[in-house]
């Protein structure tokens, strides 16, 4: 018979056993920032990179992700018919086949008009859903905007902080029911980041229009990627639902507060809101294992050599998909400060200098389709050359091969500005633009 004490420290002991448990088994987050430039020259004011990563945890087992509450709209129109709406539902037939009897899922298919093919429901009873999709036909126009809507609007039947939203599109034509701009379609992604759903988009061949497909994909926080061949969706769909079945963190909200007397200048490579000496940023959804980032330029006052600043304050706050609760991080980076140039350039933070460049000229491959699009073909070329140089010096520099793949591409585009190739050139321009932007983990590059 266990005395009165002894109970009590076994059960102290079983409760410390059972709380380390609980904490090894939940994961979190990683916070990491950084700067380009941890020891800058003295004396002189300068502009410098502070990059803010966060890397979402690894997930333990199939049993741990988040039930997925997904939407998936496929384009019936009469484009679609033949080959591609075959290889559209068998590639959303796979899809499905991945999900779980707790997961719930809903079918719109659109053409001048929508059709709900299959409710939003929970797959307890697959087979009578992967039926349904099989006896989708094709015919008609192509009302993206009230596709994308219908399915927004099956997801919040079951909208659910504590399930990943998601709504993938599908389509190979121009938007011509409806609202049809990207400043529209981009509106509607942004309303529904607001509600936690994300919008991925596929454009499949050369006639869908990448800039509102981009947009919406951009605004809402999903993915976007350009499909030429209709055999490679069943692919891209697997991709994406590898993505879809291992979000870790949703309602990532980040908030910058940059130090007295240090300028925040632009965040290069997501929508940023700049207020003073506060950033804020939002985004919808990390990935197990993968790292998003944003990349954020300040200029920094002239300080005395052998001493140090802090530059920027960052606080991270979060929805934990595998514990539901909000996890919040905070983390600071600050610069010293020398008079000697060797010492600047040895302690160089090589990965952010590299990440700096690759968001650099992104921004110019952006210039330079936009000067296309102009008629200034010329123009659009030189900024394509000078920035292939750009990316192949600092590859070289900082001995990173992505800079070196992104010098090859900007170097192949500058040559293919004109004639019948150019549709396809600039699909994935922009599909990469999106891509670089987001660090997302498939398209044009993984092709």
């Amino acid at each position: 018979m266990l005395s009165s004490k002894q109970t009590f420290v076994l059960a102290f002991v079983s409760l410390l056993a059972a709380l380390w448990t609980a904490t090894a088994w939940a994961g979190q987050v990683r916070l990491e920032v950084s700067l380009d430039k941890p020891t800058m020259l003295a004396e002189k004011k300068q502009a410098a990179f502070v990059k803010v990563g966060l890397t979402g945890f690894k997930l333990d087992g199939k049993d741990r992700r988040a039930p997925v509450n997904v939407a998936i709209v496929l384009d019936k129109s009469g484009s679609m018919q033949g080959d591609k709406i075959s290889k559209a539902k068998d590639a959303a037939i796979a899809a499905i086949g991945r999900l779980g009897s707790d997961d719930i899922v809903a079918v719109v298919a659109y053409d001048s008009t929508v059709q709900v093919i299959v409710p939003a429901t929970k797959l307890s009873d697959k087979e009578s859903v992967i039926e349904q999709v099989r006896r989708i036909e094709a015919g008609g126009s192509t009302a993206l905007f009230a596709g994308v809507s219908k399915g927004a609007d099956e997801l919040r039947k079951f909208l659910d902080k504590n399930r990943v939203n998601r709504v993938i599109l599908l389509s190979d034509g121009l938007a011509n029911v409806g609202p049809q701009s990207p400043s529209e379609l981009g509106a509607l992604g942004a309303s529904l980041m607001k509600e936690g759903i994300g919008v991925s988009t596929m454009g499949l061949g050369l006639d869908y229009n990448e800039d509102l497909m981009t947009k919406l994909a951009k605004s809402s926080g999903g993915n976007h990627v350009f499909i030429e061949q209709a055999d490679d969706l069943a692919r891209v769909f697997n991709h994406e639902f590898n993505d879809v079945l291992s979000v870790v963190a949703q309602e990532v909200a980040i908030d910058i507060r940059v130090a007295d007397g240090v300028r925040p200048v632009r965040v290069l490579n997501v929508d940023a809101e700049i207020n003073g000496q506060q950033v804020i940023v939002q985004m919808n959804q990390l990935y197990s294992e993968q790292e998003k980032y944003l990349m954020l330029e300040v200029e920094v006052p002239a300080t005395g050599a052998g001493k140090s600043r802090e530059v920027a304050e960052v606080r991270v706050s979060y929805a934990n998909m595998q514990t539901k609760t909000t996890d919040r991080l905070t983390s600071a980076v600050s610069a010293n400060f020398s008079q000697s140039l060797a010492e600047v350039e040895a302690k160089l933070n090589a990965h952010v200098c590299a990440c700096a460049v690759l968001q650099i000229s992104n921004v110019r491959s952006k210039l330079a389709t936009e000067l296309r699009d102009q008629g200034d073909i010329e123009g659009a070329r030189k900024v394509l050359l000078e920035n292939g140089r750009y990316l192949g010096d600092n590859a070289a520099k900082y001995k990173v091969d992505f800079l070196q793949t992104r010098c090859a591409d900007n170097l192949d585009q500058a040559k293919n500005l004109s004639g019948p190739e150019w549709a396809r050139y600039r699909k994935a321009m922009r599909e990469q633009q999106i891509a670089d932007d987001q660090q997302q983990s498939y398209g044009a590059s993984k092709r």
